[in-house]
């Protein structure tokens, strides 16, 4: 059997030799990354109801979002390509303008309630429209819970997949979720639940204006100074 290709980025090698983590990693990489999901995998995703969608834009803004579901609402295609299902939300298309101008995402699949582990799946993304991925896969689910209609699908090409282990997630138990239906009361509805709607911005400039940037608060200029003399040494 031929070795492995290296895994990790050069962030994760460098900062594996400075805090003496490289065989540690190592033997990580070696035993618990996949480039494809094996049965096991493609079983728990199957089985999950959430998942945590992380996406950058061209330049790296981040940002980090919840999809939910029943039971095979992540749907695997086969072992290299997996897909999930954008329905109507809020219009801002975060994850999706961000796939747009970048394709690399990281999701991660946590099982709360059972075996309390989690899978990470990292890949490329493309968007596909609902009818086009359907002529292409006639399996795909049709109602994904409270009769929820797909108007697109973010298709992934999995390249790394691994285990989240198990020591720090909580275990939670299913309850029935009451909605606040024919309420004016915005909190209650999650709406507004932050408030932000009559909270003002703290840069109104930055608030009006597209690409300003804002100055770096005390504590990122105190981070950023410790993290470039700790790169002197």
């Amino acid at each position: 059997m031929s070795a492995r290709p290296p895994i990790g980025s050069v962030g994760e090698r460098i900062l594996q030799w400075k805090f003496g983590t490289q065989e540690r990693a190592t033997r990580f990489y070696s035993d618990q990354v996949l480039d494809h999901l094996n049965p096991a995998m493609i079983e728990f995703v199957g089985r999950q109801e959430i998942a945590f969608v992380a996406t950058a834009d061209a330049d790296g803004e981040c940002d980090n979002s919840l999809r939910t579901g029943e039971q095979g609402f992540m749907h695997v295609i086969d072992p290299r390509t997996l897909a999930y299902p954008e329905y109507r939300g809020n219009g801002v298309m975060a994850s999706l303008g961000n796939i747009a101008q970048n394709p690399h995402v990281g999701i991660l699949l946590v099982d709360f309630v059972r075996d309390l582990v989690g899978l990470h799946i990292n890949g490329s993304a493309r968007i596909v429209e609902d009818e086009d991925l359907r002529a292409a896969v006639p399996d795909l689910p049709a109602d994904h819970g409270g009769g929820r209609l797909s108007e697109r699908w973010v298709v992934i090409t999995v390249q790394e997949a691994y285990i989240h282990c198990r020591k720090h997630i909580p275990r939670m138990v299913p309850a029935p979720r009451h909605r606040c239906r024919g309420t004016y009361n915005a909190p209650r509805k999650g709406g507004d639940y932050f408030d932000a709607k009559s909270t003002p911005r703290q840069d109104e400039s930055a608030s009006t204006t597209v690409g300003v940037q804002r100055s770096a608060t005390p504590a990122e200029s105190t981070i950023r100074d410790a993290t470039a003399d700790a790169g002197d040494h």
